[in-house]
């Protein structure tokens, strides 16, 4: 299976799916929206990664007019899609729904619960109940109109719109050194970063196995 991942920076790649989507022997490659031009085609499947744009900036990143176009592109034609934070709020935004500043960055774990409809998921089913997901976002989406809503936490977490495209505001993917790099400058960063890579020396090991589970389900629902 080809597998596209749509990225918005440097800092925010495939990571830890990557190396999913090679072990089970996909293909996968890279597109940098930002540069511009026709979304690639040929791909079996898609992922959209987060990135330090926002809804609402269009102004700033003309890109995003195509990253809406793409979305419901790919979602209208029945394409596999897997979104993560910026991706979801753009895949939430191409779909109607609101997207807002949530006032205050959040950077860490937060407690996350799937919803009876998430539980039955075959995607987002691949998670216990219950977890703690690692959040890094300083907005939230709404769960558009027709679409389900598969977790819950400190804002809507999760979201499937029409059959076969996933959103989700927690980070998955991540790696320890591709977080401390995005908040060692920020001055929006509401802890101290030695906090901050405690907490990922902590809890990140069993975060990052329950990214390969939900990449690994999302291949197989792909795959079908």
């Amino acid at each position: 299976m080809r597998v596209l991942a749509v990225t918005h920076g440097a800092l925010v790649r495939p990571e830890l799916f990557a190396d999913v989507i090679a072990g089970e022997g996909h293909e996968l490659e890279e597109w940098d929206i930002r540069r511009g031009g026709r979304p690639p085609s040929g791909f079996d499947a898609v992922l959209v990664f987060g990135g330090d744009q926002n809804v609402g900036e269009e102004l700033e990143h003309p890109w995003l007019h195509e990253e809406y176009r793409a979305l419901r592109g790919w979602v209208d034609g029945g394409t596999p899609l897997f979104a993560v934070c910026l991706g979801a709020q753009t895949l939430a935004h191409a779909f109607g729904a609101r997207v807002r500043p949530l006032g205050v960055q959040l950077a860490g774990f937060h407690r996350t619960e799937l919803t009876d409809d998430g539980v039955a998921d075959p995607v987002l089913g691949a998670l216990p109940r219950r977890f703690e997901s690692f959040n890094a976002n300083g907005y939230w989406f709404e769960v558009p109109a027709g679409a389900v809503e598969l977790a819950t936490g400190p804002v809507p977490q999760a979201f499937r719109a029409g059959e076969r495209a996933w959103a989700v505001q927690f980070h998955p993917e991540v790696r320890r050194d591709q977080v401390l790099a995005w908040f060692r400058d920020d001055p929006a960063l509401p802890r101290p970063l030695e906090e901050l890579a405690a907490e990922l020396d902590e809890k990140l090991e069993a975060w990052q196995e329950c990214g390969r589970l939900l990449c690994r389900a999302f291949l197989a629902e792909a795959s079908k």
